[in-house]
């Protein structure tokens, strides 16, 4: 199984970051990889069903989850169906008193195609390092220039 951890310090609030990573429907105009993605279902008011399409080049796969959103401080994504063995990702937010935000980001996820998990293996923390700047990138286009500088963090 590939687990990758990571906490990360943006200068954007805890609110800000967790509305953006929650609008699992917008992924497609910014994630890497991801051709598609929609909300099928809302469950209640903090639990919804999600769809993503990753695709690179003719490869592509359909990722069905089951988010779970507590306001403003976490969300953790339950894997339903797909290409994958098991998928565990979890974010959390916290504000900090100069007005950024602490985030602790966890993913954990085992391929049932071997081929697919060694081809995994080999590029993972590109991956992740990706999806996680393309998160950021995202804080920048719909939240502006932070009034934070980055030196500060």
């Amino acid at each position: 199984m590939l687990s990758h951890v990571e906490q990360k310090i943006l200068p954007y609030s805890a609110q800000q970051m967790f509305d953006l990573v929650a609008a699992v429907d917008d992924y497609s105009k910014f994630a890497p990889w991801c051709v598609a993605s929609r909300i099928n279902k809302w469950e209640d008011d903090n639990t919804f069903y999600a769809d993503l399409i990753v695709g690179y080049k003719v490869f592509r796969e359909k990722f069905s989850s089951k988010v779970i959103l507590d306001r403003s401080k976490e969300i953790s994504i339950e894997y339903q169906q797909g290409p994958l063995k098991n998928l565990t990702n979890h974010w959390v937010f916290t504000d900090n008193e100069d007005g950024s935000c602490t985030i602790d980001f966890s993913v954990h996820f085992e391929f049932k195609n071997m081929a697919l998990q060694t081809l995994a293996n080999m590029f993972f923390n590109e991956v992740v390092k990706r999806m996680i700047g393309a998160f950021e990138t995202r804080a920048r286009e719909v939240y502006g220039e932070p009034t934070i500088s980055t030196k500060e963090l």
